[in-house]
């Protein structure tokens, strides 16, 4: 056998094992967790169409469209002030929906309105409330991603925390918090 016929038989070798890996994966893929979830009547019923699982959750979150009427919101309400902030919207687990950073902002309250609507939102409380749990407990601020400043409140669906928006960039808290729950009211509209 030459080199040349060697290299031929390697390569159909190769090719015949992965045809044979590739069905094997084909097949174990067809076995989908949902078929799998539907074809055991004890582990899930049909209700209305959909699989009910005791295995899964359903979630409320703000669409973009209403991050952005709240955020908008926030910052009409800053510059009806003359204040100049930065708003952020963030989902419950912290992603950001959207930031509006008004005109002269500093650079400083972008990631300020971030880490305080992520905060609001971990904590389902007002950031100006939580500044007083950090007595208690002065090793929170150590959470990444915080900030235990006032401006931050959770947005609700039934009690539960599903989103949080935090302004930053007026001269205190109390302003910041004032336009964030300006946010929060827009929703209610």
């Amino acid at each position: 056998m030459n080199t040349r016929t060697r290299v031929l038989t390697g390569t159909a070798l190769a090719l015949a094992l992965g045809a044979g890996t590739f069905g094997a994966v084909s097949a174990s893929a067809s076995a989908s967790p949902v078929a799998q979830a539907e074809s055991a009547p004890a582990a899930s019923a049909k209700k209305d169409g959909a699989v009910k699982d005791k295995n899964f959750t359903t979630t409320t979150h703000l669409t973009i469209d209403a991050a952005s009427r709240a955020a908008q919101a926030a910052l009409d309400a800053a510059e009806k002030e003359g204040q100049k902030v930065t708003v952020a919207v963030v989902d419950r687990n912290g992603n950001t929906i959207v930031t509006l950073r008004g005109d002269g902002a500093g650079p400083q309250s972008y990631e300020s309105a971030q880490r305080k609507a992520f905060t609001a939102v971990s904590w389902n409380a007002p950031t100006s409330v939580l500044v007083g749990r950090l007595a208690q407990t002065p090793n929170l601020k150590d959470i990444p991603g915080t900030l235990f400043l006032g401006g931050g409140t959770p947005v609700q669906a039934n009690g539960a925390p599903v989103a949080g928006i935090g302004v930053a960039g007026a001269p205190s808290g109390d302003l910041d918090e004032k336009f964030a729950k300006a946010g929060v009211d827009a929703l209610a509209k």
